[in-house]
């Protein structure tokens, strides 16, 4: 039997009216934004309502991005399953990693629903808006990158590193605004191809997110996470992890470390034979073309895209 991946995407990958069609289309879809709408009542968020009916502008709000983003791979994780399709390795990206989980067993969708809210709106604060950055490098590889950062954060002691290696030929960083423009302007000196902003309300997976990790601590200490079904290979290790215990404590570590995306792909194309990306949007898929060009994808971003996979 061929052994198979699932991907859960990460912030980015949402788009307005998500997941309506797959809640009109599979009863198991329905059932976990009902539930996700149930567990954020206490918010006042209706996943459902903002992913369905919600301008792009509502849902690129961190704290209900994240959220909105983990409900439908849910959603989708749920119909795959209800139809046999069983996976042998899981990973996701940033956020994604939080979909992973819950698709483990390792914690419930209501428990992850609200401390992803959280998570979101905890990083939203930890930086004000316009003092922080992000850039997508194009054409240098990731360890180049990384010494450039590091090169500007000690000349100028302002924080600045690669925060996602996401393919051999994209690293994004992330830090302060000037540090992350005095970065992006010697990585062109260095060879980068371009270094394009990125759109984003603040500077993920850097040093300045220690505020949003001490905040969310005492949450994630008190949420109980059992052990995980399914071996969930971490962004901030690159293992496959399987102890609940040590799920709670990469998903801390995850708030300011880089997203080690290229290794993982890299080692999920080595122990599978191909992998489905579960959730919203194609990013992933796109990016394992460029890591591990032989190993098939397969993407279930909407109710068609389901059909298509269930029926190949």
């Amino acid at each position: 039997m061929a052994s198979l991946a699932f991907l859960f995407p990460g912030q980015g990958s949402q788009a307005a009216g998500m997941g309506r069609d797959l809640a009109a289309s599979f009863p198991e879809a329905r059932a976990v934004y009902d539930r996700a709408d149930a567990a954020l009542a206490p918010f006042h968020l209706s996943i459902s309502k903002v992913s369905f009916e919600g301008s792009e502008e509502e849902l690129k709000r961190t704290a209900v991005t994240q959220p909105a983003i983990l409900v439908h791979s849910v959603a989708v994780f749920e119909v795959l399953k209800a139809r046999g399709l069983v996976p042998t390795l899981l990973a996701g990206h940033s956020l994604g990693e939080w979909s992973a989980l819950v698709a483990a067993g390792a914690l419930t969708l209501e428990d992850a629903v609200v401390l992803v809210h959280r998570r979101g709106t905890f990083m939203q604060e930890a930086v004000a808006v316009g003092q922080g950055a992000m850039g997508a490098v194009i054409g240098l590889d990731g360890a180049a990158v990384a010494a450039v950062c590091a090169e500007v954060s000690d000349a100028t002691g302002e924080a600045v590193s690669a925060a996602n290696f996401n393919s051999p030929e994209q690293t994004v960083i992330a830090g302060t605004a000037g540090a992350v423009a005095k970065a992006s302007e010697l990585l062109k000196q260095r060879g980068a191809k371009r270094v394009l902003p990125l759109p984003v309300s603040a500077p993920f997976h850097c040093a300045l997110m220690k505020p949003a990790e001490e905040k969310l601590a005492p949450y994630l200490d008190a949420a109980p996470f059992g052990d995980l079904s399914v071996p969930v290979v971490t962004n901030v290790d690159v293992l496959a992890n399987l102890s609940g215990a040590s799920a709670r404590e990469a998903l801390l570590r995850q708030v300011c470390s880089p997203v080690r995306w290229v290794e993982t792909v890299e080692r999920l194309s080595r122990e599978t034979d191909g992998a489905i990306e579960v959730g919203p949007g194609t990013v992933l898929a796109g990016l394992a073309k460029r890591i591990a060009k032989d190993w098939p994808v397969r993407t279930t971003s909407d109710a068609e895209g389901v059909r298509r996979l269930l029926a190949g």
